[in-house]
């Protein structure tokens, strides 16, 4: 790769970069390649990148210093003649000392050059306090700061705050949590390089830095260590070892660096000299002097540029189609916010919105969506289940005897037969208890209609949370919810009478002419069939003999039957009663009859007959009629309901709605949908731009 290609490609990042801070995005999800430096608060991270840099630019003391992160963009200039034009912030102009060859400009503040590298660090504080106040509260909204220079090579490094564990003074008492979780958010990208600056002079498997980078990073492949304090070590120890890969191996090594002290920043030492001294160290130390040349801090941003270039290289096609990719989406999204503008005729708009939801709403009923759920019911599968399932089941589970017992269809029969006792079992009996099971019908039926009533509100609030425009437009939402529902509330008006109409039709008419219904001649010989199964075998009389009531004609048993045989009214007085009256002598004196005459004994013999014969009839019409309701109730919700609002609920929209006097409150937009159209228009432009930018590589 050439020197100059790889300039352009490091500068093509440096834009991308540029663009997306510019909105304050984290990229778009776009993961940027770039060089994190991570290590404690004493490892030495300032005094890398200052010698990097060759200047003293960055925020000094104690604590938390770098409380942001800073995007570091150095970019390589040939050194141009001395000039005296006037410059801002400290140039040349305003003191001959300063070097017009080098300056530092911010993002955040476009078109000022700083000349002066003292401005530079007093502007990085002044931006920390204004984004974090003066406590040592972090903030990740990173600073960037592009540094020409013709004594820096082409790199962008991103300097982060130092690991802590102990907050201190006015830290937050989380501080090490805050911290952590802003660097993982940064280390843990794949297209990150990691620089752990740890000291030598410690335990390298202490080292905060190689502890949180193996962690996003466990096979060492993304990570490049960085010494510091190498001159601080004990006599006769050195990293040799380190650097060769024994102790903790890194893909890309380990780069041993001499930084200036602290006394040496104290007097001001120039950074040019400290570089100088550290080459000589290297030079002369018997366990560097070897491989000085890998040594240093001009040997490390080297490596960094190197690394970088190649990274880039590796990860440009992919940066392209994640452009392209999230371009398409912000597009997409704009324009379902309205477009750039958010402008459009109002009627058209609504209009458009009440069309788009009735085909919605029809497509939901019938089913015929192209998003169909594969784990659940939805629409209109939903209220067949209500016709099928939960009302089919409800009316079969009704059992017409559940509340009419044998001897409540005892008294009915006597009740229903008035002054003269019936010869045959009596019809009005079976119509009486038939007809209100019937009506017990109406409840399932009402509670149907309801059901299917809270199916179509359900879709209502899915389509209004699917259709993109009642997101912006609020107003309209409410409204559209108000209409609709008032509209399923109006027709559910003539659905319930429709429903409670059809039960009173079958409770006030019974057809006991139905092909399907078992008339009163077959019920009787089932009943009696059934009867005679059950009762005990009579013995037959031996053959040649006859008994004294066969030799008489059956009279004298005909007569043992009269004497034996109850009464009519029987089962209305207890046994212990009529035996009582049994063993008085002479004529029975007749009292009135009691307030109330219940029946007191079980049923006779004819009284079981009637009674199963009752029975059997209202099963066979009660069933008929269940059938007739199971089946024609669906059809009537269906009718007036969910048809009726298929068909009429556009013109319901549209004479609610569509009305140039309500047009324009209905369509205020959500101050939430102002402010993200803002975003989206911001990202759309950022992402254009990102587009151009590597498109010419």
């Amino acid at each position: 790769m050439s020197t100059g290609f790889g300039v352009e490609i490091v500068a093509t990042v440096n834009k991308l970069q540029d663009v997306f801070s510019a909105v304050g995005s984290s990229a778009a999800q776009i993961d940027l390649p770039q060089i994190c430096v991570l290590g404690s608060q004493s490892s030495g991270k300032s005094s890398v990148l200052e010698n990097i840099v060759g200047r003293d630019f960055l925020p000094r003391g104690s604590g938390i210093v770098t409380r942001r992160p800073l995007v570091l963009q150095l970019i390589h200039r040939p050194a141009t003649a001395p000039t005296t034009n006037g410059v801002v912030a400290g140039g040349p102009a305003a003191d001959p000392r300063i070097n017009d060859n080098e300056w530092g400009e911010f993002l955040h503040l476009p078109n000022e050059k700083f000349y002066d590298f003292n401005k530079i660090r007093a502007e990085i504080v002044r931006d920390t306090e204004a984004k974090t106040g003066r406590n040592a509260g972090i903030s990740p909204h990173p600073i960037n700061l592009r540094i020409f220079s013709p004594n820096v090579l082409t790199l962008t490094l991103v300097d982060l705050p130092g690991l802590t564990k102990v907050p201190v003074g006015d830290q937050p008492k989380d501080i090490e949590k805050q911290i952590r979780d802003m660097l993982f958010k940064y280390i843990s990208k794949a297209a990150c390089i990691i620089l752990a600056v740890t000291p030598a002079n410690t335990d390298l498997a202490n080292s905060d830095g190689l502890k949180m980078a193996r962690e996003v990073d466990p096979e060492g492949t993304r990570t490049i260590g960085v010494l510091t304090k190498v001159d601080l070590m004990d006599s006769g120890t050195d990293v040799v070892d380190i650097l060769a890969g024994r102790v903790i191996p890194l893909r890309l090594g380990y780069v041993p660096v001499v930084n200036r002290g602290q006394r040496d920043i104290d007097t001001s030492k120039p950074i040019q000299q400290a570089l100088e001294a550290e080459r000589q160290f290297f030079e002369n130390h018997p366990a560097y002097q070897g491989k000085a040349q890998y040594c240093g801090t001009p040997f490390l941003a080297r490596k960094l540029n190197m690394i970088l270039m190649h990274h880039i290289r590796a990860t440009l096609p992919d940066i392209k189609a994640r452009i392209t990719s999230q371009l398409q989406k912000y597009n997409a999204e704009l324009q379902s916010l309205g477009g750039p503008l958010g402008d459009g005729n109002s009627s058209s708009i609504v209009l458009s919105i009440i069309t788009e939801f009735t085909n919605e709403f029809r497509t939901v009923i019938d089913g015929n969506t192209n998003d169909l759920s594969l784990n659940e019911l939805s629409g209109g599968a939903r209220i067949s289940f209500v016709f099928h399932e939960l009302f089919n089941n409800g009316v079969k589970s009704i059992d017409p005897f559940d509340q009419v017992k044998d001897g409540d269809i005892r008294t009915i029969l006597y009740n229903s037969s008035g002054s003269t006792p019936a010869l045959f079992v009596g019809t009005a009996a079976f119509e009486v208890i038939v007809k209100q099971q019937i009506k017990r019908l109406e409840e399932p039926g009402l509670k149907c209609c309801q059901l299917v009533y809270d199916e179509l509100i359900r879709i209502l609030g899915q389509l209004l949370t699917k259709i993109q425009a009642f997101r912006r437009y609020p107003a309209l939402r409410e409204r559209f919810n108000s209409v609709v529902v008032n509209f399923f509330k109006t027709a559910m008006t003539p659905t319930t009478k429709l429903v409670a109409d059809m039960v009173a039709m079958q409770a006030c008419y019974v057809n006991t002419t139905h092909p399907d219904f078992l008339n009163g001649h077959k019920a009787m010989a089932l009943v009696t069939e059934r009867l005679n199964a059950n009762k005990p075998a009579t013995p037959e009389p031996k053959p040649g003999k006859m008994t004294a009531a066969q030799m008489n004609n059956n009279k004298d048993l005909e007569v043992d039957l009269k004497k034996e045989e109850p009464s009519f009214f029987g089962s209305f007085f207890s046994s212990s009663k009529s035996q009582q009256q049994k063993a008085k002598k002479g004529p029975q004196p007749m009292e009135p009859p009691p307030t109330v005459i219940r029946p007191q004994a079980a049923l006779n013999e004819r009284e079981t007959l009637e009674t199963e014969v009752i029975k059997l009839l209202i099963h066979s019409y009660f069933n008929i009629v269940k059938r007739e309701m199971i089946d024609m109730v669906p059809k009537a919700i269906t009718l007036t309901l969910v048809n009726h609002s298929k068909e009429n609920l556009q013109r319901e929209l549209l004479q609610e709605l569509y009305k140039p006097d309500v047009l324009e409150d209905l369509l205020k937009e959500s101050e939430l949908v102002v402010a993200r159209r803002k975003e989206v228009v911001s990202m759309v432009q950022a992402l254009n731009k990102a587009e151009e930018i590597v498109a010419g590589v």
